[in-house]
């Protein structure tokens, strides 16, 4: 059942205005809301009709779309215990450092032969 701020004319309205600024996707991955759904499935009618496109694949799968929400679950877990920031320039560089951290770990960098720390250190000179 759909709620009244989830409904379908939202959803519509939503993702007509972001194809307006973006253009039409060929797919795109949303959970298991029903708005999303029906708002989508109308946003294809509207392109067959019009003939302005493709139709766009809808990718309904649960927990695919926080697969950038899980990938930051580490860095999360690091900045979450610290009290704050102070200076914006402080912030960039500590996620700078903590991302190419995990990064290495995750061997999303080419090796060469190195371990973790000296592929740390040869980025950080």
């Amino acid at each position: 059942m759909l709620s009244e701020r989830r409904d379908k004319p939202a959803a519509r309205r939503f993702f007509r205005r972001a194809i307006g600024n973006n253009g039409v996707p060929d797919r795109i991955v949303i959970d298991k809301s029903g708005a999303n759904l029906a708002g989508l499935e109308a946003v294809n009618v509207i392109l067959k009709f019009s003939g302005l496109g493709e139709f766009i694949k809808i990718l309904q799968i649960k927990y695919l779309n926080n697969i950038l929400e899980q990938d930051h679950r580490f860095t999360k877990r690091i900045t979450g215990r610290m009290l704050g920031f102070k200076a914006f320039h402080s912030v960039s560089a500590t996620l700078e450092g903590i991302e190419t951290a995990h990064m290495i770990r995750k061997e999303q960098f080419g090796t060469n032969g190195l371990n973790a720390f000296q592929q740390f250190a040869q980025i950080a000179a």
